[in-house]
């Protein structure tokens, strides 16, 4: 088994794809209207849908919101620089809601956007590759 991808609904498609794809860098897998069920799938990723994880975009034509809820919590993205990732989407007009720093009682360093209809973003700094390659050895080794 594996994660093929998480649905979310969106109120304005374009919107919602210059955001994954021009803010966040993932790619138009996949995109289909259905005239009689009036509605719009569109699949977004990083990789191919064979072996990534992706997104759905579903827009229901003629609803241009939706209540969240408080059990949604976000997506989560990890970026090689942070920083500069949270810089980029704020010159493109995104929406960064909590700056680049560490996670609260860690180390992590994490920042949170927001897609245009509220979902939030995590993102998270990747480690670099000497310090992941270090702590492998050193869990391999326990």
């Amino acid at each position: 088994m594996r994660l093929l991808h998480t649905m979310l609904r969106v109120g304005n498609l374009d919107e919602s794809l210059k955001f994954y794809c021009e803010l966040l860098g993932m790619k138009l897998l996949r995109r289909k209207d259905y005239p009689g069920g009036e509605f719009t799938l569109a699949f977004v990723g990083y990789g191919d849908e064979s072996d990534h994880a992706v997104l759905e975009l579903t827009y229901n034509w003629g609803t241009e919101r939706y209540e969240l809820g408080d059990a949604y919590g976000h997506i989560a993205i990890g970026v090689d620089d942070i920083y500069q990732t949270c810089e980029q989407i704020k010159a493109q007009g995104g929406k960064v809601t909590r700056e680049p720093g560490p996670m609260k009682h860690g180390s992590t360093v994490i920042a949170f956007v927001e897609d245009p209809n509220g979902y939030k973003v995590e993102l998270i700094q990747a480690k670099p590759q000497a310090a992941a390659a270090t702590e492998t050895k050193q869990t391999a080794a326990v």
